[in-house]
């Protein structure tokens, strides 16, 4: 059961093979089996058998929403009643929130039983899930490799069939890297495209909702559900909620031939940036493998360039710190969470409690950013990227003229060791370079299973990036549908799941 798509499972529920309880049950089991995996921070099997049984009321009563009655798993960047809401840190070790945020509460909405909170890099601050304070999660392929970030225990729980569907953010890569290191589906839509209403914050004008599943269809449907305005977030796009599901399985342009669900017509953007020397042989041969079966099913590849591309790990290090450096300073030690015991006045509170509280990983941008918006380097550092961000926006535009989907690599290589970058941040920082540009441009960009590496890193998958223009999710879950439907990457899971 645990190896069903959403859409199998809905039948499954529909034709009364098992109920929402079972099914809860099923999932809650194998949580706690594979604890060793470190994917969740918190579950409440109570809580969440009660929202089971109110499901299979709900269905007994003949309600037919699509999503009623399956598990999904909420990143714990998302804030929720009855679940802890820690970011990964220590600073809200043990806080509840007295709300749920704008996605956690419309997926409940349209029924679906949360099963728990996915562990995750502390503020959502990390490329491979070792920052958190709840310890770092094990890659379900390899488990002394990294799952990626900041996302991994979402997409550790989704690998390793802990849940069909799990939430994720993704401030710079934080969905597609690590479904790209677990091969899964992971989708980050157009900023603004999903309320960020309640999803405590990392870097404001670059963090976005998203969804992670086996494949794109699964992430289409839950992606309505979580997606459209919300007046509670000043970021949100007034824009109605869309059903991504609509252009699953059509061709790309219809004809009255008999290559009618073909890719025929589409223009695939390789920028030759994204294929330079820091590509390891191993992706780029699953990557060069990949793009031949979309030509086959009739898409033209085409060569654009995004001259920027460099810039974007110093322009995204200097914006995303000090956009941190200000959104961290609200954990004082004085409203709620984490505070020193010991201090001899207020100043030595701040000081214990942002010392004690807060991670490695979340000081070092903490101190880059409050660096970047001092005086006299405001002008210097941050303006200037700010600058820099607008220009590698317009690059994309430039080569949308020249191509539909722009695809190339997730990350320059598969999952790392655990441990093995830990010590040396810029190498760290330096594995998103094929993400970080997609959220400073706040375009929508998925990451689909396309191979595995090679050698000793043959049970470590592969992932094939697929970026579209601003609001261009349902073409970019179509091309995803089409290669899926045709290969069967998305369909290997780990060994013994």
């Amino acid at each position: 059961m645990h190896q069903k798509s959403l859409t199998e499972l809905r039948a499954a529920l529909d034709m009364k093979q098992i109920s929402a309880f079972e099914l809860a049950q099923h999932f809650l089991k194998r949580i706690e089996a594979e604890r060793e995996l470190n994917a969740f921070i918190d579950v409440n099997p109570q809580l969440t058998l009660d929202t089971a049984r109110a499901a299979d009321q709900r269905l007994a009563r003949g309600d037919q929403t699509p999503l009623l009655g399956l598990p999904v798993a909420h990143k714990d960047v998302f804030v929720t009643r009855g679940w802890k809401s820690s970011a990964g840190s220590r600073m809200l070790a043990d806080y509840i929130s007295p709300f749920d945020a704008t996605v956690v509460e419309r997926l409940a909405v349209a029924g679906m039983v949360t099963l728990g909170k996915t562990n995750m890099d502390e503020f959502a601050m990390g490329s491979s899930n070792e920052n958190s304070f709840f310890g770092p999660v094990r890659n379900p392929w390899d488990r002394n490799a990294v799952p990626g970030g900041s996302s991994g225990g979402s997409a550790a729980a989704v690998a390793a069939a802990l849940t069909p569907i799990a939430t994720g953010s993704d401030t710079g890569g934080s969905i597609r890297q690590p479904a790209s290191m677990t091969g899964v589906t992971g989708i980050k839509p157009t900023y603004g495209c999903v309320s960020r209403y309640g999803m405590i914050a990392f870097a404001s004008s670059l963090d976005q909702g998203g969804a992670m599943a086996r494949s794109a269809a699964d992430c289409a449907l839950v992606l309505g559900a979580m997606s459209g305005f919300d007046p509670r977030d000043s970021t949100s796009m007034q824009r109605d909620a869309e059903d991504y599901t609509y252009l699953l399985g059509k061709p790309w342009k219809y004809t009255h031939t008999l290559s009618d669900r073909s890719l025929s017509g589409l223009r695939i953007g390789l920028p030759r940036e994204y294929f330079g020397s820091g590509l390891s042989s191993d992706v780029w041969t699953a990557i060069n493998i990949t793009l031949q079966q979309y030509e086959e099913l009739g898409a033209t590849l085409v060569e654009v360039s995004l001259p920027k591309t460099e810039l974007s790990i110093p322009v995204y290090y200097v914006i995303a710190p000090a956009e941190a450096a200000s959104n961290m300073s609200r954990f004082d030690g004085v409203r709620y969470g984490y505070r020193s015991a010991k201090y001899c006045d207020l100043l030595d509170m701040y000081k214990k409690t942002c010392s004690e509280g807060f991670g490695a990983e979340v000081k070092r941008r903490i101190l880059i950013g409050t660096y970047v918006l001092s005086h006299g380097y405001y002008d210097a550092y941050y303006l200037q990227a700010q600058k820099i961000r607008r220009i590698i926006a317009q690059d994309f535009q430039d080569a949308f003229t020249q191509c539909d989907m722009i695809m190339g690599p997730v990350s320059p290589g598969v999952a790392w060791n655990l441990g093995e970058k830990v010590d040396d941040p810029l190498q760290m920082y330096l594995a998103d370079i094929y993400t970080l540009s997609t959220n400073l441009a706040g375009l929508p960009g998925m990451s689909i299973p396309c191979g595995f590496g090679t050698g000793i890193y043959a049970a470590r998958p592969v992932g094939l990036q697929i970026i579209g223009n601003y609001f261009n999710e349902a073409r970019m879950l179509q091309v995803a549908d089409a290669f899926q439907r045709v290969t069967t990457w998305h369909r290997k899971v780990p060994a013994g799941v």
